[in-house]
């Protein structure tokens, strides 16, 4: 009985090893964090206020859902979100995706969890994303990673009361670019991937775009001094100068047409990180499609963390999306 005890012990602690071992080891740069960018602004604006997550009995919370599993040779890798939505619901839902911002290089999801568990008040259902960064994946590997997540989560319409006809996207920074990029795609095949859930639909029907770039080519983003490591750089895997045709590809303001989904700009003061807002506004109007610019005064990047910008943040965002999905 003992040997049959160690020999299903060795094969259980052998097969734990093994699971471990199929999981690949994934570089983290932890260099953009939410305490870190509070210290930073502090001294600048020593009014501000951290937003902390909340509870709320009304609000149902899961974290590490495993919304897609890469294959990368003998290995797998597992992508997961965090999910929010109201406990008691009456009838369908519209869903809401958030991207992390972070330079396409550090963060995580828990970044976006005020506001997720705001939003799942309102009445969404809240995705919280995790995609790959770029010491993992360069572009388009989060792209695909994004919409395989929309895909996912219409796939589980029926388990979050979600209507499928009412998907939106927002993004904060490198998460607004990311946001915006899968807005002006939709329906475009070379930015679908193979991440999964194939037979559903990535398409949404609105984005916001929190102080997101929208055009890598644009004058004021290219007099950046640049290195190897700067974070488009490394991100698109090249200069400019090199790969002028992925900075357009990879820039929203390429992809605008007349089936691109409503827009919603917050921009900081910081212009630079919104460099060719104006052109895409334009661009958008000219197709017939909604394009509304808020300017959060005095506001730093990475505003949407601290107080007093979250809550007039999250009141122009729950406006435009109850404007837009919930008409």
């Amino acid at each position: 009985m003992h040997c049959v005890s160690r020999y299903l012990c060795f094969v259980f602690l052998f097969l734990i090893g093994a699971e471990l071992w199929a999981q690949p080891q994934i570089p983290r740069d932890t260099t953009y964090t939410v305490s870190g960018t509070y210290n930073k602004l502090k001294k600048q604006y020593p009014a501000i206020q951290l937003v902390r997550p909340f509870e709320n009995p009304r609000i149902v919370q899961q974290n590490d859902v495993v919304y897609t599993t890469l294959q990368q040779g003998g290995n797998h890798r597992e992508l997961k979100a965090d999910l929010f939505y109201p406990k008691k619901t009456k009838g369908k839902l519209p869903g809401v995706i958030l991207v992390h911002g972070g330079g396409w290089r550090s963060g995580d999801k828990t970044m976006n969890t005020p506001l997720a568990r705001q939003m799942a008040l309102e009445g969404f259902v809240v995705m919280s994303v995790e995609y790959q960064l770029s010491l993992e994946a360069k572009y388009p590997g989060a792209v695909h990673n994004l919409k395989a997540a929309i895909r996912w989560l219409r796939s589980k319409a029926n388990e979050y009361s979600l209507d499928e006809s009412k998907v939106a996207i927002i993004g904060g920074s490198a998460g607004g670019q990311l946001a915006s990029l899968i807005g002006t795609t939709n329906g475009n095949q070379k930015f679908e991937g193979n991440d999964g859930h194939a037979p559903f639909s990535s398409e949404v029907q609105a984005v916001v775009d929190l102080d997101g770039l929208l055009d890598f080519t644009h004058e004021e983003n290219l007099a950046v001094k640049r290195n190897d490591y700067s974070a488009d750089v490394f991100w698109l895997d090249g200069f400019y100068d090199s790969i002028p045709d992925r900075w357009k590809e990879a820039s929203p303001i390429t992809h605008v047409s007349s089936s691109t989904p409503p827009f919603l700009f917050i921009n900081s003061s910081q212009t630079r990180f919104h460099a060719g807002c104006k052109e895409m506004v334009e661009k958008l109007q000219s197709f017939g499609v909604k394009a509304e610019v808020v300017q959060l005064e005095d506001a730093p990047h990475s505003y949407w963390f601290f107080e007093p910008w979250f809550t007039p943040m999250t009141e122009h965002i729950i406006t435009f999306l109850n404007q837009t999905l919930k008409k």
